[in-house]
């Protein structure tokens, strides 16, 4: 299969190339590398530095290296810079996307996945989520992903066979990548910078209704979530026009302490913490259901448990640091 990545240099988006490359795909990576590496990019793909919208480009590089399929990973994602600029979330996320649903369709290319996002339930009142849920987003991030979710579900009128995957956290590294973001937002690496000197992690919030005060949160190991992008790439093939959603999650989840209790035994000393307020908006528990994923792509975690995805972030940070 020849697939075109988008946003395939940054951290979900290269570590699914690798995966693909290793299965015997011809990959070409679309990126601006604006939030991501240029060395994030395995040996065996083609980058091409452009981005999502600019049409034309985008046309030419579908044409010339004859796509058969697009996973799409590009967006904007830091939830607070939406807050404050909802404008950029909106051109990026659903402007730029549309650009490249248009390309698609001058270049003949009728298969795409999007890398979505569970934020597009919101705060749901019940948990597991399921799809059937409504979708209430709560920042512009959630929004312009669905917004963009919603319009490549009514492109089945060109004949579009799309995937949505809606998944709440990703976790781990492969042997080569993880995650560098600036700035960084999310628990896991949070934990291991803490770990190695840098500032405390704050954990928000002891004071939920859970079992131990803090919020209980859905992981995937971002291997298991490449093996997803493969697995509805390989679905789009034989689809009739239209989409297809489904939601990625452990279907249990983990709270805050104890993501940490299991770092601490991973990195083997004490991670310096201290507990501030809740965050306006932060549920006590988000947990998706697999049951749909698991029915249709045939997917379920196999690397599921915190120590193998926080194993894997800290072996690699680990190899780096003797670099």
């Amino acid at each position: 299969m020849r697939v075109l990545v988008t946003g395939g240099a940054g951290y979900i988006g290269a570590i699914s190339v690798e995966q693909l490359v290793a299965a015997g795909h011809d990959v070409v990576v679309l990126d601006t590398l604006v939030t991501s590496h240029r060395d994030g990019v395995p040996a065996g793909a083609i980058l091409a530095e452009h981005s999502v919208a600019d049409r034309e480009a985008v046309v030419a590089l579908l044409r010339e290296h004859r796509i058969e399929a697009v996973l799409h990973c590009a967006a904007r994602s830091v939830v607070s810079q939406s807050m404050e600029d909802p404008g950029l979330y909106f051109r990026e996320n659903v402007v730029g996307g549309i650009a490249l649903l248009d390309a698609m369709r001058e270049a003949g290319v009728d298969r795409i996945v999007f890398s979505c996002t569970a934020a597009v339930y919101g705060e749901p009142e019940r948990v597991p989520v399921r799809e059937t849920f409504p979708t209430s987003p709560v920042n512009p991030y959630g929004a312009s992903k669905l917004a963009f979710e919603y319009a490549m579900g009514w492109y089945r009128a060109y004949g579009l066979r799309s995937v949505s995957l809606r998944y709440f956290n990703v976790a781990g590294a492969s042997e080569r990548h993880g995650e560098r973001h600036d700035p960084e937002t999310h628990l896991v690496p949070n934990i291991l910078r803490a770990a190695r000197g840098g500032p405390p992690l704050t954990i928000f919030g002891d004071d939920y209704p859970t079992a131990d005060g803090t919020a209980i949160r859905d992981y995937i190991h971002v291997l298991d979530l490449g093996d997803a992008h493969l697995a509805a790439l390989e679905l789009t093939a034989g689809m009739e026009p239209g989409q297809r959603i489904c939601n990625l999650g452990s279907g249990s989840g983990f709270s805050v302490k104890r993501v940490l209790d299991v770092a601490r035994s991973v990195v083997g000393a004490e991670i310096p913490h201290r507990f501030g307020p809740r965050r306006i908006g932060d549920p006590p528990a988000l947990i998706a259901s697999n049951d749909v994923a698991e029915e249709v792509l045939g997917w379920r975690p196999r690397r599921g448990s915190l120590e193998e995805m926080i194993g894997s972030a800290w072996a690699l940070l680990q190899k780096e640091g003797s670099g």
